[in-house]
């Protein structure tokens, strides 16, 4: 029984070491999982550089910041392609995207699907309301149902008119639709003036002037917005841990004018203009 039991321990033996010998005849290379570097890994508060194009559930391009997408929306143009930057976990967009892209890689492509709830929101009833007509007569468009207008920032589409009354749609045309966004994380970024200048330009809405000193941004402003842009000191400290000082930008100098203090009655010249050496 004992010569049994060793005979058939020698055969599996054997067995696997044949099945090992087998597995030796593979090329000589070493096979190792992908492990991304962790400096390319996306997290909470990262500055991101993103291109994206978003599509309704009919598979339709709504939005995109680049040119491939750009050119499937009507009446969009492609040359207004452009990064798109924005920090991680801070509301500068979509709350599914930002979610999503946490613990994802730098370099890579995803597609997204996003339900309402975490893309536009869910319908509200409350944002469509009864307006009179009077209110677009008075700035002279006339509401046509499908007609788009612009309300203190707001976009509303006009969906009927009856009489001397206007029923009018403030929800997102998005709103209570599921949408699918397909997004290249370009890369993540490091240097704190890019991040900055990024962060100025989703604020104000275009470039602005500023310097860093230590822990704190000097943002140089038109003097319409002293006292406006001061209350963004909380959001500059959450985003990028810096304190926020804000000062009147010096107005452009004009061509063929002189700085303030200086003559430009043409002393040290001739009566031609040529300059006088002393």
């Amino acid at each position: 029984m004992l010569e049994k039991f060793r005979r058939v321990h020698r055969y599996i033996r054997n067995f696997l070491t044949s099945i090992s010998r087998k597995e030796t005849k593979l090329p000589n290379k070493t096979y190792k999982p992908y492990i991304p570097h962790f400096s390319m890994i996306i997290q909470k508060n990262d500055f991101v550089e993103i291109e994206f194009t978003g599509k309704n559930d009919e598979g339709k391009v709504f939005d995109s910041n680049i040119k491939e997408g750009l050119s499937q929306i009507e009446g969009a143009d492609t040359n207004n392609a452009k990064p798109f930057i924005f920090a991680i976990g801070h509301d500068m967009f979509l709350k599914g995207i930002d979610e999503f892209l946490i613990g994802k890689e730098a370099g890579k492509d995803y597609t997204i699907n996003l339900e309402a709830a975490d893309a536009f929101g869910p319908r509200d009833s409350k944002k469509v309301k009864l307006m009179p007509i009077k209110m677009f007569h008075e700035q002279k468009v006339n509401p046509v149902p499908g007609s788009m207008f612009n309300f203190d920032g707001q976009i509303a589409k006009v969906l009927s008119v009856n009489g001397g009354r206007v029923m009018v749609d403030f929800n997102n045309p998005l709103a209570g639709k599921d949408v699918t966004y397909e997004v290249k994380i370009v890369r993540k970024l490091d240097d704190m003036i890019e991040k900055t200048a990024a962060f100025n330009e989703f604020l104000f809405r275009k470039k602005m002037n500023f310097e860093i000193k230590d822990k704190k941004i000097i943002l140089k402003v038109e003097e319409m917005l002293l006292q406006f842009a001061p209350m963004f000191a909380s959001k500059y400290k959450e985003v990028l841990d810096l304190d926020l000082e804000v000062v009147k930008e010096a107005p452009l100098q004009k061509q063929g004018s002189s700085p303030e203090g200086v003559n430009s009655d043409k002393k040290g010249s001739d009566e031609k203009g040529n300059p006088q050496v002393q």
